[in-house]
């Protein structure tokens, strides 16, 4: 594949445009625009002070949950919604998004890695019933994670003003459909089933977390965010449809490269070869056209919605992103020493703007 964007030009810069159109772009000229993505990595309100109170929320959840098997990833977490959002008005957009993928992680991790089936489906049972009364059900490990899961969205819902708390609402709706995600996949890995790659592909798109993190990122806005975005942000829309096979391909390659989790299901990788009857390789060569091709359905989807730019370019950012996390076929997400030169450049050491 194409590296669209590598971690040290993305850590170095101040003032940067990224080219997220692919070399080989065939469909009509407009869609095959460069997308321009502007960061100032370096303002110094927001790189070097902004992320001290994350952390600090970040020791409290996992002192308090006491899970081992979890992956502690607060500052990717917030490196990730600061790709997204990096000027400073939107800091309660970039901590909100933070936080969920942290919380998103946890859940993550304990049905892909920790849970029984039968602990997986309980979990999801009290996601769903979303009531303290639910704690009872839950196993004694899980109980203190799905208690601070409840008051983190309380303290979200009070932080926006009372013509936001709907998109909060919203957010928590879509993090009851990821637990359900997961539980599929749970399932499906319970019952060594193999899904076909279409099947899998179409599952695997929505537990990416994409919608989930496209939803959450239209909260704080205040009245700058209109009805009709936020409705296209939480639509499902072909932009962030095309964002979220773009992260799913480039982390299943990552993943199949490094190994599979106790609970993983088989990946996109994993069905093409079996349902092809193919070598890895070959499969790496059809995912990368279909990564490109989801590259072209943002380009052109990015300048069929031009009403809708400011909210559309953030889940460009996102996708920008998800090319800096799983570049060279690796996951930075999961292995952080890989992008620590890319956060001390960004939040300990950013270049001065003169």
């Amino acid at each position: 594949m194409t590296s669209f964007l590598s971690a040290p030009s993305l850590a170095h810069v101040g003032l940067s445009t990224v080219n997220i159109a692919p070399k080989s772009c065939t469909v009509r000229p407009r869609s095959c625009s460069m997308v321009r993505v502007s960061h100032d990595v370096s303002h110094p309100l927001v790189a070097g002070e902004a992320i001290a109170p994350e952390k600090e929320w970040s020791k409290d959840l996992y002192r308090y949950m006491g899970l081992s098997y979890i992956r502690e990833r607060v500052v990717e977490a917030y490196t990730w919604s600061y790709m997204m959002y990096y000027e400073e008005d939107f800091a309660l957009t970039r901590m909100f998004v933070a936080k969920l993928i942290a919380l998103g992680t946890v859940m993550d991790d304990t049905y892909d890695a920790h849970a029984t089936i039968q602990e997986c489906r309980l979990l999801n049972t009290a996601i769903q019933r979303w009531d303290d009364s639910a704690i009872s059900i839950l196993p004694e490990y899980l109980k203190k994670f799905y208690h601070k899961l409840l008051i983190n969205f309380k303290e979200f819902e009070d932080q926006v003003a009372a013509n936001e708390k709907y998109r909060v609402a919203y957010t928590k709706q879509e993090f009851q459909k990821q637990s359900a995600y997961y539980l599929q996949e749970a399932e499906w890995s319970n019952e060594k089933h193999k899904p076909s790659f279409q099947d899998q592909v179409v599952l695997s798109t929505k537990s990416s977390a994409v919608q989930l993190v496209c939803v959450a990122a239209a909260v704080g806005w205040g009245d700058a965010m209109t009805a009709e975005a936020f409705e296209w942000a939480s639509s499902g829309n072909a932009t962030v449809v095309a964002c979220a096979k773009i992260g799913r391909f480039l982390n299943d390659i990552a993943a199949f490269k490094r190994g599979k989790n106790r609970g993983d299901v088989a990946s996109s990788v994993e069905c093409y070869m079996n349902e092809n009857g193919v070598t890895s390789d070959v499969a790496f060569a059809k995912i990368d056209l279909l990564i490109e091709d989801e590259w072209r359905t943002m380009n052109l989807n990015r300048f069929e919605h031009q009403e809708m730019l400011p909210i559309v370019q953030r889940v460009v950012n996102f996708a920008v992103s998800l090319v800096l996390f799983y570049d060279g076929r690796m996951d930075a997400y999961t292995f952080a020493p890989l992008l620590t030169e890319v956060i001390k450049s960004l939040f300990v050491r950013p270049i001065p703007i003169s």
